[in-house]
């Protein structure tokens, strides 16, 4: 009769720590990915000003560091695809030297993000 009961009550044990984690696992990529949205946007407003400003050096550094943050953001593979082929539009606009159309694809980006 012990055993019995040892053993239903490792079982039980097990099966909540079980769920206990992939809750908790859940939970931390739902925070990653919010932080991630809102450091590419960041990165793209950055990127903006400095467009602005006519500093395309700069304004690389920061979007490439979107492009690398928004790898990381899950959620609906589809805008951020779309997101992210913005953003590459947009460096290469920029890196052509074309701030009104830059300026154009970054901020259709970050609409995109943001919508997430």
């Amino acid at each position: 009769m012990n055993i019995i009961k040892i053993t239903l009550l490792s079982l039980s044990m097990a099966a909540n720590f079980g769920l206990c984690s992939v809750t908790a696992m859940a939970a931390e990529t739902t925070a990653s990915s919010s932080v991630g949205v809102s450091e590419t946007i960041s990165h793209l407003e950055k990127a903006l000003v400095e467009i602005a400003k006519s500093d395309f050096n700069t304004a690389q550094v920061h979007l490439k560091a979107a492009r690398t943050s928004g790898e990381k953001i899950t959620g609906n593979e589809t805008i951020v695809k779309q997101a992210g082929a913005l953003v590459i539009q947009g460096q290469i606009k920029a890196k052509l030297g074309d701030i009104k159309a830059a300026s154009e694809e970054l901020n259709k980006a970050i609409s995109l993000y943001k919508s997430l």
